[in-house]
């Protein structure tokens, strides 16, 4: 062998030796010139010198464009990677996001501070700086670092910038209109988090939501949520009852470890730690300033209470824009032609996003953009089925009593004296929906639709009561919020009050067989009965005494058709949505112990001068 072909062999051979360091280079630049967007990560930094990871997805050729930023704690990577990613921009982001993309919109996600790829400390829902917080950033104050960076280095945009996003991201939204960035021209939270006490995440009127404590788990334990949450059961009804009370289950799950579980079983009352976290009430102490569409979900299973309140509390403002759809919790965002069993025959969803967000956006945040007056109010009327627009909200201006009668009826002239009177057993709760109780986010869960469940598995107990109207010969129309004022006595010292109303269909219902005779709830919550005085002062409930109770239902827009009847059912648990109420007065019932949980005889009146009555928002003529 020649000397040219020996070195000719070692050349060969080497090429076949594996590369100091691996088949994997230091460095991989992949090709995406073919992609519809370009996208860059960066880390921005606040003015405490802490960075948050943000990722800016810019349709490609955009030039002079607005963005749109998303503030979450659900990873700004994954926000920005629908389906992991590919060349379209449905590939990057879901259904709303593209769309805005698609018109001329560059989408910005970041990392809350000590979420995933953002440095800090993380703080659930932090407070804004005072009482709550002695540090001297907040959500407010990071929103402002954000967008003041955006306008100085995104080269592409026009230097506005508007804040969007939901559920906890819809919170940051309302976080950013607090001392807002010059730049901020626009702002649309969705089913935001603003009260989590009164009727949002953790409680509804004192009742604790126990069911989220698989959020809070995932949430806390890990930056990057990824301690998962697990149940030797199938049915968290069967879950919640071997443990007793939510702090016994708490506890066995480890989670006495995160800080933010012990703040919450630590003020289970509306003290000064919720109170100064209500939302609502930081927006109120400012003009609005930033024109906000607030969203709301007439079925929303989270965060029903949150953009009501929020757009009541800044109403009086001509920036002030209030939107309602037939959703459950985020499904403005998404495909919403129905929900559950009922169809509207049209994706809602797209209907708003195109006919009155994006015209909105547009409006306030494209150079020379159209000149759109964006609707005071444009809410779902649900019954008939169709988008309606009004000048104000709520569209009917007084309430109409609809009385809890004798003989299980109603009506909207008071009754005979009486009540009526039924065992509730904390051994035997009344369930949420039917069983097996899958957790929320489980696999197969269908915890968005609850809502809409047919609520005919309860009405057949006989620890619920069922009050039913005639049938209806006119439309009745609600708009606005319903009141449930209860004349009730207990056996116990503590209790908890359920009330639903009802939309009862006819028994027959050619338009679709299976809905009929079906029961669907029109709005539904519980009212912790220690807290009837005050949310901040609990106090036992005199036993086998006549005491009123009020309970705010939540906002809808609808319409009980003729043919149809009004049902009002009243019960004293939720379970395992709401932990159960002991029965007996106890300092804090996350720490209830098996010997307090006893039952109690419940009475409803309908006597003169302690009638039990729905206030209704009947619209004049409907």
């Amino acid at each position: 062998m020649t000397a040219l072909s020996l070195i000719s062999a070692s050349a060969a051979a080497q090429d076949m030796v594996f590369p100091k360091g691996g088949d994997i280079p230091a460095t991989f630049v992949p090709v995406k010139d073919s992609f519809s967007y370009v996208k860059r990560d960066v880390m921005i930094a606040m003015r405490d010198g802490v960075k948050l990871h943000t990722v800016i997805l810019i349709p490609r050729g955009s030039k002079l464009a607005p963005m749109m930023l998303d503030r979450t704690p659900y990873s700004a990577s994954k926000l920005m990677a629908r389906g992991g990613g590919g060349p379209q921009l449905e590939d990057a982001l879901f259904p709303g996001y593209a769309e805005l993309a698609h018109a001329g919109y560059i989408m910005v996600a970041q990392d809350v501070r000590g979420k995933y790829g953002s440095k800090g400390d993380y703080v659930m829902n932090r407070p804004i700086v005072g009482p709550l917080n002695n540090t001297k950033v907040d959500h407010s104050t990071d929103a402002y670092d954000t967008i003041d960076w955006l306008v100085k280095n995104v080269p592409e945009s026009n230097g506005r910038v508007g804040t969007i996003g939901t559920s906890y991201d819809g919170f940051t939204v309302l976080m950013s209109l607090v001392n807002p960035h010059p730049a901020l021209k626009a702002a649309v939270p969705i089913n935001p988090m603003v009260d989590v006490w009164k009727g949002d995440d953790w409680f509804h009127n004192g009742a604790f939501r126990q069911e989220m404590m698989s959020y809070v788990y995932g949430q806390t334990a890990k930056t990057d949520s990824g301690e998962e949450w697990f149940s030797n059961r199938r049915d968290d009804y069967a879950t919640f009852m071997h443990y007793g009370s939510a702090g016994a289950y708490g506890t066995a799950m480890g989670m006495d470890q995160l800080p933010f579980w012990k703040r919450l079983t630590q003020h289970p009352a509306y003290d000064a730690f919720w109170q100064g976290q209500a939302v609502d009430k930081i927006l109120a102490r400012s003009p609005l300033t930033v024109p906000t569409l607030f969203v709301d979900s007439q079925w929303d299973q989270e965060d029903i209470y949150g953009a009501p309140a929020a757009y009541a509390a800044v109403k009086a403002s001509p920036n002030a824009h209030f939107v309602m759809g037939p959703w459950y919790h985020g499904e403005a965002n998404r495909e919403a032609s129905s929900l559950g069993v009922l169809d509207y025959g049209f994706d809602t969803a797209k209907a708003f996003r195109t006919g009155t967000m994006i015209p909105f956006l547009d409006a306030n945040l494209k150079d020379n953009g159209p000149a759109v007056a964006t609707p005071a109010v444009s809410v779902f009327e649900t019954g008939t089925n169709a988008w309606r627009t009004y000048s104000s909200w709520p569209l009917a201006q007084g309430l109409k009593p609809l009385y809890l009668t004798a003989n299980s009826a109603l009506s909207f002239a008071p009754g005979a004296a009486g009540y009526d009177e039924y065992v509730s057993d904390p051994a035997k709760p009344v369930t949420y929906r039917n069983r097996p109780n899958a957790a929320p986010y489980s696999e197969g869960s269908t915890w968005s639709k609850w809502l809409v469940d047919d609520q005919r598995f309860a009405s057949g107990r006989t620890d619920v009561l069922s009050y039913t109207s005639e049938v209806l010969t006119a439309p009745v129309h609600i708009a606005g919020q319903p009141v449930a004022h209860l004349f009730a006595s207990t056996s116990g010292t503590d209790s908890d009050w359920v009330v639903k109303l009802i939309d009862v269909y006819p028994d027959q219902y050619p338009l679709k067989p299976e809905m009929g005779g079906y029961e669907l709830g029109v709005g539904m919550d519980i009212l912790r009965g220690r807290y009837r005085d005050d949310p901040a002062r609990p106090s036992p409930i005199p036993s086998n005494q006549v005491v009123e109770y009020k309970l705010d239902l939540p906002t809808a827009d609808h319409v009980f058709l003729p043919g149809h009847r009004i049902m009002v059912q009243v019960q004293s648990s939720w379970f395992p949505l709401y932990d159960r109420n002991p029965q007996t007065y106890v300092p804090n019932i996350f720490f209830a112990k098996p010997a307090d949980y006893v039952k109690a005889t419940q009475r409803v009146y309908h006597a003169p001068g302690q009638a039990s009555y729905v206030a209704l928002p009947v619209v004049s003529g409907g």
